[in-house]
């Protein structure tokens, strides 16, 4: 079973830095596409940054494309999305999601990250 949880939102000010990590299993890492969605309130949940299984390359929404990067440790089994230069439409509960070849996807319960003066 795929288990993702989340942790290291809080609150940043604009402008500043937050790192949101998710942990998981080797297994789930190396076979599973995995990527970062958030869900601002009244919003829909959206994609933030994606990897490629094959390539190993991310995509990034342009809207945090050059502030947000994602990245994957395999050491200690942990996801992270370092997010700098954050505004206040950053503010969201962030999820990670782990997508299986068969199209299956796993969710983490998230983690919130308000951007607040």
């Amino acid at each position: 079973q795929v288990q993702l949880v989340e942790s290291g939102g809080g609150l940043a000010q604009p402008g500043g830095s937050l790192r949101v990590s998710c942990v998981a299993s080797d297994y789930t890492f190396r076979h599973y596409a995995m990527s970062w969605y958030r869900q601002a309130p009244g919003k829909d949940r959206e994609l933030v940054a994606v990897r490629n299984e094959f390539e190993g390359s991310i995509y990034y929404i342009p809207s945090v494309r050059g502030r947000f990067t994602m990245a994957i440790n395999m050491a200690n089994l942990t996801m992270s999305l370092q997010m700098n230069d954050l505004k206040s439409e950053d503010t969201a509960v962030y999820y990670c999601k782990a997508r299986a070849s068969n199209g299956m996807d796993y969710w983490g319960k998230g983690t919130l990250v308000t951007v607040s003066s």
